[in-house]
């Protein structure tokens, strides 16, 4: 499965904003998405209160999964982005 690493670009990480609009945005594409953060298990990117288990902080290095690459670069972008803003 495609796979990109980024870096968590939201000023206080992939909090309960942040998580809702990727997930929100997962279910929007209807494809399976993983995100993972190194030494854990990847979580469903479709579901806010599994993004927040990351304990992802901005900075963290995140791995986005996903066999549809369209869905992949937007849930990337996301994730580097600065969602609080």
């Amino acid at each position: 499965m495609p796979s990109t690493t980024v870096t968590v670009g939201s000023s206080i990480g992939l909090h309960a904003r942040p998580a809702a609009l990727i997930a929100e945005a997962v279910a929007e594409a209807g494809v399976d998405v993983t995100l993972a953060v190194a030494d854990q298990e990847p979580v469903d990117a479709g579901s806010a209160l599994m993004i927040m288990t990351l304990g992802a902080t901005k900075g963290t290095e995140v791995t986005v999964e996903s066999e549809d690459q369209a869905t992949l670069d937007k849930i990337v972008a996301l994730v580097e982005s600065d969602l609080d803003a």
